[in-house]
């Protein structure tokens, strides 16, 4: 089984090291391991609770989870493209854009614990597809390099993040 060992300084801007302190020494293991344990929480977690605001102007529950998807598919679709050799620069996104479009509100936890699931297992596909050299290919998003193995990272650390703040601000347990 291959590992996506941790990126060098010079491999994501200096903000996505938020994230990428936040996994393990293994992206590919963190990733794995999380697919199980954030779907014990969404089943775990009640209607109710999906509404919940933790403050005025935080976003819900299912909008934290509908945002999770979205970053996701954007970090993995950056490591695609840098995978490959792309040497386009890619635009960052506005997720306080994206948010309200997303309409996450509207359905059910269930159903955004499904979609969650359905592209971590993408994700998982795609990076185990990446050879050493396919991870080590560094691309330009939002202004700034980013390898293909900082980008598993950052998918990785992204969910600990946002799991990390549902539990402790909105109260989440499994």
């Amino acid at each position: 089984m291959p590992i996506i060992p941790k990126p060098s300084a010079e491999e994501a801007a200096p903000y996505y090291f938020t994230y990428i302190a936040l996994t393990g020494a293994d992206a590919l293991a963190t990733l794995e391991a999380q697919a199980a344990s954030t779907q014990r929480l969404i089943a775990a977690t009640s209607e109710e609770q999906g509404a919940h605001r933790y403050a005025e102007g935080k976003w819900s529950v299912k909008e934290v989870l509908g945002h999770m998807s979205d970053a996701e598919r954007v970090f993995t679709y950056r490591a695609l493209r840098f995978a490959r050799a792309d040497e386009t620069a890619l635009p960052g996104f506005d997720e306080n854009r994206y948010v309200p479009m997303a309409g996450s509100e509207a359905r059910t936890l269930a159903d955004l614990g499904v979609e969650l699931a359905a592209v971590r297992a993408a994700s998982l596909a795609l990076f185990r597809s990446f050879d050493e050299a396919a991870l080590l290919r560094i691309g330009t998003a939002s202004g700034y390099p980013m390898s293909v193995r900082a980008a598993a990272h950052v998918v990785a650390g992204h969910e600990a993040h946002h799991i990390a703040i549902l539990r402790e601000r909105y109260g989440l347990k499994d």
